[in-house]
């Protein structure tokens, strides 16, 4: 039993409007990070981004720190923090194909639109909320906690590991950049690149980009052929009917644009990808290096069976192997590959089956960047503890789940995703028109108010 459950669902109920006013502002930062740009670490927006989260706890009366513009945390009081909740305020850039604008909240239907309102800004703000609740409501707490937020996470996670070697992690920690009910395996992760040279054909290639980022499926591609026609373009692309062709001729060229649906790497069912559907295309047309390619990386599997691999273990569930990149410029075709593999295996058994899988086929691996799978015992108290309080939110059983999403706290050991999604529900995080469900948003805050209170009892 939840002792304060009932006055926070009230507390949320009365001030939702206010709540959502503080997630739009936080919304229409532009908070996409980089390293190239004049202010370091991770340039303005995720400068932004942190300042706006480091006012919003001193605010809240929380003794705040920035780390060097890597990352800003508040303690709830003065003690050493038996529990850090970690969440980041950066983005993945809008991406097209958007309903609505990516960087102002829209509420339709229901639900609340913008880049960051699942990943992570609209759980970022939940937890701030939770802890004005229960400073609002006098909830006693008798043991400090801290909120921390970074802001390049999805730039590959250097201002956590800066961070940590400032302020190290308490025991336990959780983030709600996952899923509930508690996440506590997550699959190991692999990102490849390769490269292959075209030959000399009457048909050919001169442009091709499909995919922006490695870790995402590329919902649209942009390209230009030589002695390919709009008619044989189209039947080689039949049966594909969710795509959308557009094409114009200007000579013997065609231009055009194959939009699909972006989705996370982590979820490939979730998109209808350019590239693979592109590199079948091409196959079909007689183009030697497709042919290759489309057979490694087969339109509509994402298991990597073709390349020797499609494992499975029955914690982390069945892998994933996705073409997430692929261009062509000036002969040179260059790729890459997003693989979520489960915690039975390790990354240079992957990377090896792979890599002889490509250089058979003729391609030079160029890059691999890997990390190894985590997990943490479910009988744990932080784990134990989190699945009550899901228990006595949501009504639901609790269990511990796994996915292919590397969350926030992958590399720190004994930490946990809680929230911020359900494992039924597709927000479309990094894809367009990203959103959450009001009720669903009010489940975390719920949540998290709820779990903060019952892990610094």
């Amino acid at each position: 039993m939840l002792e304060y459950k009932q006055a926070f669902e009230k507390y949320f109920d009365e001030h939702m409007s206010e709540i959502i006013e503080s997630l739009a502002e936080i919304i229409s930062i532009q908070s996409v990070a980089t390293l190239d740009s004049d202010v370091k670490p991770f340039g303005e927006g995720s400068a932004k981004a942190l300042k706006w989260g480091e006012n919003f706890l001193k605010m809240l009366g929380m003794k705040t720190v920035n780390v060097d513009g890597y990352a800003v945390h508040g303690d709830f009081n003065d003690d050493e923090p038996v529990l850090a909740v970690l969440s980041h305020l950066d983005t993945v850039p809008a991406g097209e194909g958007w309903s609505f604008e990516p960087f102002a909240l829209t509420q339709k239907d229901d639900n609340l639109y913008g880049r960051g309102t699942i990943d992570d800004k609209g759980p970022s703000v939940a937890v701030l909320y939770a802890v004005k609740a229960i400073r609002d409501l006098k909830i006693p707490i008798n043991r400090n906690f801290r909120v921390v937020f970074g802001g390049f996470e999805e730039g590959g996670c250097e201002d956590i590991k800066y961070y940590q070697q400032k302020y190290p992690f308490p025991k336990m920690v959780f983030t709600p950049d996952g899923s509930f009910p508690v996440l506590n395996c997550e699959k190991g992760l692999i990102h490849l690149t390769f490269k292959g040279t075209l030959e000399k054909a009457e048909k050919y290639i001169p442009y091709l980009k499909a995919g922006t980022v490695i870790n995402a499926v590329p919902g649209k591609a942009e390209f230009v052929l030589a002695n390919i026609t709009a008619e044989e373009l189209e039947k080689a692309l039949e049966g594909l009917d969710r795509f959308r062709l557009n094409t114009e001729p200007q000579g013997n060229m065609l231009s055009g644009v194959l939009v699909g649906k972006s989705a996370h790497g982590s979820r490939p069912e979730n998109g209808l990808n350019t590239a693979t559907a592109l590199a079948k295309a091409f196959s079909s047309l007689g183009i030697k290096e497709f042919d290759k390619l489309s057979k490694l990386f087969v339109h509509g599997d994402h298991s990597g069976k073709a390349m020797g691999m499609g494992f499975s273990d029955s914690v982390s569930g069945e892998m994933t192997c996705v073409l997430t990149q692929l261009n062509i410029e000036d002969n040179i075709l260059t790729a890459g590959v997003d693989i979520r593999f489960p915690i039975d295996k390790t990354s240079a058994e992957i990377k090896g089956i792979i890599s002889d899988a490509l250089t058979a086929n003729g391609f030079e691996i160029t890059s691999a960047e890997c990390m190894e799978p985590h997990y943490v015992d479910e009988n744990t108290e932080l784990v134990q503890t989190l699945l009550k309080v899901y228990e006595g939110v949501s009504g639901q059983k609790g269990e511990c789940i796994a996915e292919g999403g590397v969350t926030y706290v992958h590399d720190t050991e004994g930490a946990v995703a809680f929230g911020a999604e359900f494992p039924w529900e597709n927000n479309n995080m990094h894809g367009a028109d990203e959103h959450i469900s009001l009720e669903t948003f009010r489940t975390n805050l719920n949540m998290y108010a709820n779990a903060i209170v019952e892990l610094t009892k």
